[in-house]
């Protein structure tokens, strides 16, 4: 049979995910699915296109699947062939933009992109803060692109661990510097609302001091107050004029510079935000206080734009600064990159290289422990291999001269001299950009409070429109009509739905990480919500990841030395045997637990090895002058090693049950079995549990083979496992099932990654590396399964409370527009309304939403 098959349509791809078919699946001739984990995916969902293979008229490699329909090449900085109709080449470029945080900006910053010469497409997503840019670099580079969309506040700079290729070759551009950047931009922020607020602080000294209870003689006639009516006329004349005007034109720009900012986009894309009417209240009442400053009245409302303004930037500070305490708890997580490698000559000596110089023709010398750099063939020898952060598999794979390896994946025994391929990169670099292609098309959720806000608008100005002809029409002339139209902006627009969304977000976002669920998206709760089904990954997620003894049936001195040859070993199972019978322990048989050696067993560590030699499927050698083998049963086969009946169906029954059969034997003879298992987590049953009960789906998807899936497809609480599905074929898997239903993906590695980021929703667990955790929206840090049914029962408390502070927000038009109506309104009723408003909404954010 050949490695290679042809499908159905003519094509050597899987027709749900797209990996070439390098074995026979299925009944069909030619085969039409790269496993069973996809068959069984399509036969229950279907391929999403009949019989269309997925990526058909894509012009992308079959081993850089994009889960998005075809387009331009996913790697970034690299140049795609002209096509047929001869139209120019195009690179695909990701950049970071520093200052997104609505859907408004997105498409703000797409038309920015759009409208320069050379670009051809445009998506961002204001959730991982990320632009995808596809453009000629011919007529606009990446570095234009930067300049371009680093505007009005903006800042733009190219994806962290990006690889931007220039005309000599390719440069890595390292995480340190964007990271640098971006704390930079932070920080600028935080300095400039800081000497805002501290310079309006003394700007509202007056009011305190005089104006204030000035204001407050309209409403007693109490006579310790009484002598401030009239002290001070002319407060507001030429003397105080330039202190007030460029004062609060200083604060107007350095705390409220944001908010003006969100205005000005709305406005040119003519589609009104939170931003918006809280820029029609600081902007209007800082107008109306120069103009009647000038008319030598005392009604100034300078206050009013310093602290609103104040007020909703502190609160989106708030929430950044709890986003980026967020961030600081994933510190610890690792990655599979590799930044070097071993360059193997032809005469066997070595060089370390940067990635980036390997050319296709290289060889590259990979040692035992170590992660292969690129993509490429075993040149020569055999080795096992652990694809766990890659494919999702638990067990290493045995790896002949001419298999193809994957970037990324470990060395577990021997060494390695690879073939780099034609393209010299790894699968975990186009799995981080396949990462980024649907992180930047996944588009933000408009707020709630925008939505209101598109309402509302309009009423304001209206309102404002109808007030200022009346005072017209009343024969008051254009000065007091224009008054009139500001002071209707100042205590009609509702500026504190800008200030009740940001806090609600950033208390929310706080509590999550108290209970150690890390929000990355502030519409996560929301999305949470409409989730209708939970797709699992196994081997990490809802397994601990860890091998583990569970139960031996051999004499105890022949498992003594199959820990000897164990210690030698670096397969996960190995390490596992190794550690259970070093022979320095009682006998016991523990449920669930392990059986060791007895005290009388000399230790694993003290026997004499020798002739020690790995196989691909186990390890063998002399111990004690004896010939003890241990592996799987297949080997005990290829040795022709006795294996008896009861034995051969133990095996199939540990199997069935979902674990690793480790066969021992001595002298040609199979004596018994160790039973390893990587263990479902203590919390599963529970999670699962919640999750149906209340009314969602739980899915599980493995790389493994069904029998290490049995014990989750036995649960009634899970509706559908999946087995042997490829990284590829996982993000097919949440493809199709999103056609049916809003879908969240828990995951913990590299290989789940592209799966978290095609999902509604993406959860990764705390064991996982960066990439998974840069993919999804939630992070649990503490490694915590049950976390994920919590963040469930926060989001649905949190919609209450948002829902509470959007009608508390408008406690302050409730407040001030009674008086305004009269005739009554002044400084201090307005300050008074902000106060009272922005307390109740602070206080009722600050609720706890869950009970620990």
């Amino acid at each position: 049979m050949s490695d290679r098959h042809v499908g159905c349509d003519g094509r050597d791809r899987c027709r749900l995910c797209g990996t070439p078919l390098s074995a026979a699946v299925g009944e069909s001739e030619p085969p039409e699915f790269c496993s069973t984990g996809c068959r069984d995916v399509a036969a229950e969902f279907g391929t999403g296109d009949g019989d269309r293979a997925p990526d058909e008229g894509s012009d992308r490699p079959a081993d850089e699947t994009d889960p998005r329909p075809a387009g331009p090449p996913t790697d970034p900085g690299q140049t795609a062939s002209a096509d047929a109709d001869g139209r120019p080449e195009t690179r695909r470029t990701f950049l970071r933009v520093d200052g997104m945080h609505s859907a408004t900006c997105e498409t703000f910053l797409e038309t920015v992109a759009a409208d320069r010469d050379g670009v051809t497409e445009a998506e961002a997503s204001y959730v991982t803060e990320t632009i995808r840019v596809d453009h000629d670099p011919d007529r606009v580079s990446a570095d234009a692109l930067e300049d371009a969309l680093s505007t009005v506040g903006y800042t733009a700079y190219l994806r962290d661990d990006a690889t931007a290729e220039d005309e000599t070759g390719g440069t890595r551009r390292s995480r340190e510097m964007s990271g640098l950047r971006k704390r930079r931009s932070e920080d600028m922020l935080e300095m400039r609302y800081v000497v805002g607020v501290v310079f309006g602080s003394f700007l509202l000294l007056p009011f305190v001091a005089v104006l204030y209870p000035m204001f407050l003689t309209s409403f007693t006639d109490w006579g310790a107050i009484a002598h401030f009516e009239g002290a001070f006329t002319g407060f507001s004349g030429p003397l105080y004029l330039p202190l007030f005007l460029v004062g609060t034109g200083a604060i107007l720009y350095l705390t409220g510079g944001p908010l003006l900012r969100g205005a000005y986009v709305s406005l040119t894309l003519r589609r009104p935000t939170t931003d918006l009417l809280a820029a029609l209240t600081i902007v209007s009442a800082y107008v109306y206080s120069v103009v009647v400053s000038g008319l030598g009245r005392n009604d100034l409302y300078f206050d009013l734009t310093i602290v609103v303004a104040a007020v909703v930037m502190g609160a989106t500070y708030y929430e950044s600064t709890v986003k980026r305490r967020a961030t600081d708890r994933l510190t610890d997580l690792t990655v599979s990159q590799v930044d070097t490698a071993r360059r193997y000559a032809a005469d066997g000596s070595t060089a370390d290289v940067p990635v980036a110089e390997l050319e296709s023709g290289d060889r590259v010398l990979v040692r035992e422990g170590e992660r292969i750099p690129v993509d490429g063939r075993l040149a020569e020898g055999e080795c096992a291999v652990d694809e766990a952060v890659v494919t999702g598999e638990s067990l290493p794979v045995t790896k002949g001269e001419g298999d193809e390896v994957v970037g990324g994946s470990v060395v577990t025994t021997d060494a390695a001299v690879v073939d780099v391929g034609d393209r010299t990169t790894s699968s975990i670099e186009r799995l981080t950009r396949v990462v980024w292609n649907v992180q930047s098309a996944d588009h933000g959720v408009t707020r709630r409070a925008d939505e209101f806000a598109a309402m509302l608008v309009p009423v304001v100005v209206g309102a404002a429109v109808v007030v200022g002809a009346g005072v017209l029409l009343t024969g008051a002339g254009a000065m007091a009509a224009s008054l009139a139209v500001l002071m209707t902006v100042m205590v009609g627009s509702p500026w504190a739905l800008g200030f009740a969304t940001p806090y609600s977000v950033a208390a929310s976002l706080q509590e999550a990480l108290e209970h150690g669920i890390v929000v990355f998206d502030e519409t996560i709760f929301e999305r949470l919500r409409a989730i209708d089904a939970v797709v699992f990954d196994k081997t990490g997620t809802l397994t601990t990841g860890e091998m583990t003894v569970r139960e031996a049936d051999a004499p105890d001195d022949l498992l003594a030395a199959a820990a000897a040859l164990e210690r030698r070993a670096a397969h996960p199972a190995a390490a596992a045997i190794a550690d259970a019978f070093d022979g320095t322990g009682p006998a016991e048989d523990v449920d669930g637990g392990a059986t060791r050696a007895d005290g009388g067993s000399a230790a694993a560590d003290e026997l004499a090895v020798r002739d020690f030699h790995t196989h691909a499927t186990g390890v063998e050698g002399s111990v004690d002058g004896r010939t003890v083998l241990v592996g799987h049963p297949d080997l005990f086969r290829e040795r022709d090693w006795s294996l008896e009946s009861g034995l051969e169906a133990r095996i199939d029954r540990v199997r069935e049950a979902g674990r690793l059969p480790v066969v021992v034997g001595r002298d040609g003879v199979a004596e018994g079995i160790v039973i390893v298992g990587d263990e479902p987590r203590e919390a599963w049953e529970e999670t699962v549990t919640a999750l149906s009960a209340d009314g969602i789906d739980v899915v599980v998807l493995t790389g493994d083979d069904g029998t290490a899936a049995d014990i989750f497809d036995r649960h009634p609480s899970v509706d559908h496992v999946f087995a042997g599905v490829p990284p590829n074929g996982k993000t097919a898997a949440v493809e199709r099932m999103k056609a049916e239903a809003r879908v969240a993906m828990v995951g913990d590695g590299t290989n789940d990654a592209p799966a978290l980021a095609a999902a509604d929703l993406g959860i990764s667990l705390g064991s996982g590396t960066a990439l998974a955790a840069d993919a999804a929206d939630v992070a649990i840090v503490d490694d915590d399964l049950a976390a994920v049914e919590r963040a469930f029962a926060l989001a649905a408390a949190a919609r209450d409370r948002i829902r509470q502070n959007l009608a508390l927000a408008f406690v302050y038009n409730a407040i001030a527009i009674p008086p305004a109506a009269l005739g009554l309104v002044n400084p201090l009723v307005t300050t008074v309304a902000v106060v009272i408003g922005t307390l109740l909404i602070a206080g009722n954010a600050e609720r706890s939403l869950v009970d620990d």
